[in-house]
């Protein structure tokens, strides 16, 4: 017997979309039951077939042979029994045809649902299996549209979102301009995959840094963490795992070529290279960079928490504007730093990092009087420091001990 056309396209849709044809089939079968109940009953015992081969409906509607009637929906006297087979008796169960009118009907509308259904949740299913994986990765797409501030990028077969909060804020974005972005997040939705798109993400920087610098890729060059101000400043702590190979230098590339193509990309941010190093008070000065560091004093290791001295013209470029530096720094290695300026020592002046704690119009006393040296002020009593104008009894045992403090911890 021929295959009907129904069978065919289910046969082709399994080819094509992986569903198998026994599924639909047997989801049919299912749908068909539930739609005949609301003309037999909700009780009532229904069969319900589709040839595999032919696609032909049956169905069926079961009753109980029984003396008395207690429920019409799936019982029925031996009488009434009777009239379907002569010689039924009581126990027997008879199966009467189902309006096949409207038995094809329902099959024929339920067959197009389920497979407009299933065809869809196959596509959003085969998509999002594609795209999981991707997650973490480089893509490249064009503009599609804008929801508000949120951009819609269309990536070939499925579309992606970068909210504001993953653009680089000096960028502007029109419709049908190319962008180039890092797949963040894959999640199930409803109709099609949701995927996070973004160019602010840290991950986005170490992904174009291991397109850029070979030795990254190699892993010849560590990426130890990243920390970015979208579009203004980066800091990147490279890690070399050849003692022959300077990872700043690797990366910065001949001439700069590889740190200005990173540059261009992201609408010139600034990108610190910072030298990882296992002493925290080195590191501490590198990540601070571009500003020269004079002293670094761990002031709590546990907690991580740092004093750091710094000539005052390097002072707000340590800082940086708006803190940006001083902040990037913190975020990249972990640590809290509080940033002084280092008063450079001229004839009759007491620099802060020999006498920590001491506040500007102490020290500046300290000088008039001519008092230039930490191990002269120590040596000191508080009677001698009182004719110094300006400072009691207190200020003077205080600052000896300051002084002496100071010595110690040299």
């Amino acid at each position: 017997m021929a295959k009907s056309e129904l069978i065919l396209v289910l046969e082709q849709i399994e080819r094509d979309k992986g569903i198998p044809k026994s599924e639909i089939l047997q989801m049919i079968e299912s749908a068909v039951v539930s739609s005949l109940r609301k003309y037999v009953g909700k009780n009532a015992v229904i069969e319900a077939a589709i040839d595999p081969e032919t696609a032909q409906f049956k169905a069926q509607v079961v009753k109980k042979v029984v003396e008395a009637v207690i429920d019409a929906e799936i019982e029925m006297t031996v009488e009434e029994a009777r009239k379907f087979k002569s010689d039924a008796q009581a126990g027997d169960e008879i199966r009467l045809p189902a309006p096949a009118a409207d038995f094809a009907r329902i099959a024929a509308q339920t067959a197009k649902q389920l497979l407009t259904q299933k065809v869809r949740e196959s596509e959003r299913d085969k998509l999002y299996d594609e795209f999981k994986p991707k997650e973490g990765q480089l893509t490249s797409g064009t503009v599609h549209r804008f929801i508000e501030r949120t951009i819609v990028v269309d990536i070939g077969k499925v579309e992606g979102v970068m909210p504001m909060r993953e653009q680089i804020r000096r960028e502007r974005y029109n419709i049908g301009m190319s962008v180039r972005c890092v797949i963040l997040r894959v999640d199930r939705a409803s109709q099609a995959p949701q995927i996070l798109l973004s160019r602010a993400a840290p991950l986005f920087l170490e992904r174009l840094l291991e397109i850029e610098v070979p030795e990254v890729k190699d892993k010849t060059i560590s990426i130890v963490s990243i920390v970015r101000d979208p579009g203004f400043r980066a800091k990147v702590l490279v890690k070399s795992n050849d003692p022959q190979v300077d990872p700043v230098g690797a990366c910065v590339g001949l001439r700069g070529s590889r740190i200005r193509s990173l540059m261009n990309e992201l609408a010139g941010e600034k990108i610190d290279l910072i030298a990882y190093h296992e002493d925290p008070e080195k590191l501490i000065a590198n990540a601070l960079s571009p500003a020269q560091i004079s002293q670094v004093k761990i002031t709590d290791a546990a907690a991580k928490r740092a004093v750091v001295f710094v000539p005052e013209p390097q002072f707000a470029i340590a800082i940086g504007k708006e803190s940006q530096n001083l902040e990037l720094a913190s975020r990249l290695i972990g640590w809290h730093i509080e940033i002084k300026p280092q008063i450079e020592k001229k004839a009759g002046e007491v620099s802060e990092s020999q006498i920590e704690g001491l506040s500007l119009k102490t020290m500046d006393l300290l000088s008039r009087a001519g008092m230039s040296d930490v191990h002269e002020i120590a040596k000191q009593s508080v009677e001698s420091l009182m004719k110094i104008e300006g400072i009691t009894e207190k200020m003077a045992a205080k600052i000896i001990a300051k002084a002496k403090a100071s010595l110690e911890g040299k």
